[in-house]
This record gives C-alpha cells, structure tokens and sequence, in this order.
C-alpha cells in the first residue's frame, strides 16, 4: 500500500550534516503523480509492475500480470486499455482549469449516462472522493476521477459483477502509481491530453487495419478481424491520433470551460 518506497539511487547523501529536524519531502506519497514536477524514476515500484505502459501524456506502472489491448474503431484506434485477469482498465487524461472542478461537474452527466443505458448507477466514495459505479446482471463499471494540477484523470473499470471488488482495489492501486503530464500549452477545459503510442503498439495497430482493410477487398463476406491488438508495453514511443472513446465516454468529457493556464 501507499506511500511507496523510492529508489535508493535517486536520494541525495547529504554533503553536511542533517539538521534535527528534517525539511519536509515535497514529493507526495502516493498519486496520481503531476509528471511536469514529480520524476517516475524517483519510484520503486517492482513490487507491483515489471514495466510501465508510456502513453505520452500518461505514464502507467503495468501490473503484474497485465497486457495492453487497443480497441480498434472504423477509421483506426479508438481507446488504450490494460487488461488483468479480473478486467479491463482504461485510463484517460484530460485539460482542466486551475480550479478544477472537472470531474465533480462531469458526476451528474455520468450517472444520467448510464442509467439511460440501461445501468444501475450510483456513487461511492473512494481514496480520491466521490466514484461511479454502474451495474448490469452481468458486469460492473467503476469509474474512478482524480482532479490534478490542471489535469483530470479518469480511469474507467469494467469486470465481471463476481470480480469488481477485486478489480476495485488493483485499479485503485494503478491509479496511486500513475503520471500525468499536462505540459505548459493552453487548452480548453475537457480536452483529451495527447496520446503518444508505444512504437511496437504501433505496429500491431497498422498490422490490424491492413488485414481488416484487405478482408473488406475480398469478394466473398469474410468475418472482420478481432477488434483489438494486444502488445507489451515498451517505454520506447511514436506519435498516432487518438479517438476520444465511445458514445458513454464521450458524455464525461466537458470542453464548454475554457482553461485559465
């Protein structure tokens, strides 16, 4: 659990001798962490993650064991999940103001979302406040906001009902070792932050979209290709357009408050 041990290479040895009373470590305890100011090399975290998924605008530690699926939508990917064996994780990151307030305002719509989709939805309180979560007979889908440093991190849980509990907590624990990395640039309040694909992501990605685009040629109706490319995350990255998610998605994203940098 938190706070997290940090990496013995990375500590200062003091040159002099340490005062009685120990200055403060403004480095928080656990996350999610503002990467503009906090390093992830800082961080040891072995004990949970054998790499870490880096998505450009997110840095997120992989847990142990996990695997990276982009789901694929007619023009090219749509969204960046990690799944586990109790479910699947999506996160994203979003501009907000200095204020915040994004994800408290984005509840409300939230709910009405699911609830019109058929869901049974309500909130619960988590590390970080207020979490929704919406139930069908079979599934759970929690969605969990952390409010940042002008950024506004959503991480989206789907699991099977007898597993939601459990994908709770290994969530939770994603969302207390991952970076968020807003940069100094103005945008508007809502706005998806950047998404900068791993390059052998990449590679599968195009792989997919070249065997779907060959399908459709063929004269005779042939069944489309899975709609997801799993690859290992690798910290190594190359630029892709990223879709803002799905119809239910879509409804979280608030982008009528201009930011004020």
């Amino acid at each position: 659990m938190w706070p997290f041990k940090k990496n013995s290479a990375t500590e200062e040895e003091p040159d002099v001798e340490a005062p009685l009373t120990p200055e403060p470590d403004p480095t928080p305890d656990h996350g999610p962490f503002n990467g503009d100011s906090v390093e992830i090399t800082d961080f040891d975290f072995s004990d949970f993650s054998d790499g870490t998924l880096d998505l450009g605008s997110i840095k997120v530690p992989m847990p142990r064991p996990s695997e990276v699926q982009v789901e694929m939508g007619p023009d090219g990917p749509r969204m960046v999940h990690i799944v586990t064996k109790v479910g699947r994780i999506t996160p994203v990151a979003f501009a907000s103001t200095a204020s915040g307030g994004l994800w408290q305002e984005s509840v409300t719509d939230i709910i009405a979302g699911m609830r019109n989709d058929g869901l049974e939805a309500t909130t619960e309180q988590g590390p970080w406040g207020e979490e929704v979560v919406g139930v069908t007979e079979h599934a759970t889908i929690r969605m969990i906001g952390v409010e940042g440093d002008r950024w506004t991190l959503r991480v989206t849980l789907a699991a099977p009902n007898e597993f939601a509990t459990d994908l709770a907590e290994l969530g939770r624990e994603i969302v207390a070792r991952t970076f968020v990395y807003r940069g100094e640039q103005p945008m508007m309040a809502g706005t998806v932050l950047p998404v900068v694909m791993p390059a052998p992501l990449v590679e599968q990605v195009q792989k997919a979209m070249t065997e779907r685009a060959a399908a459709a040629q063929k004269p005779a109706p042939t069944p489309a290709p899975e709609p997801v490319a799993p690859v290992a995350p690798t910290p190594n990255t190359t630029d892709l357009s990223h879709d803002e998610g799905s119809a239910l998605e879509q409804m979280q994203q608030r982008s009528d408050n201009p930011e004020h940098p």
